[in-house]
């Protein structure tokens, strides 16, 4: 049986990455990120790359599996804020 802590753990994995869901969508669907800060992404996805790296030191699977699942949602959104703020500068 899995204790305490550990159950804490997957819920907040579970709720923190979830809420990355609907602005990936969005984003990915509208392709619309002018509102978004490139700092803010920019900043947030490599934290979230330290902290999959944490937890592939750890064997921490709630850390794992959360936070590869953030990196490729903040990445995706990442993606397309760089990808238009080129674009941008072009024309």
């Amino acid at each position: 049986m899995t204790d305490l802590p550990e159950m804490i753990g997957y819920l907040a994995a579970t709720l923190t990455t979830a809420s990355f869901v609907p602005q990936a969508i969005l984003t990915i669907r509208t392709k619309d990120t002018e509102s978004l800060s490139l700092g803010m992404y920019s900043t947030f996805t490599l934290g979230v790359l330290c902290w999959l790296i944490y937890g592939i030191y750890l064997g921490d699977k709630a850390i794992i599996v959360a936070n590869a699942i953030t990196l490729l949602l903040a990445a995706s959104i990442l993606f397309f804020k760089i990808y238009n703020s080129i674009r941008k500068k072009k024309t």
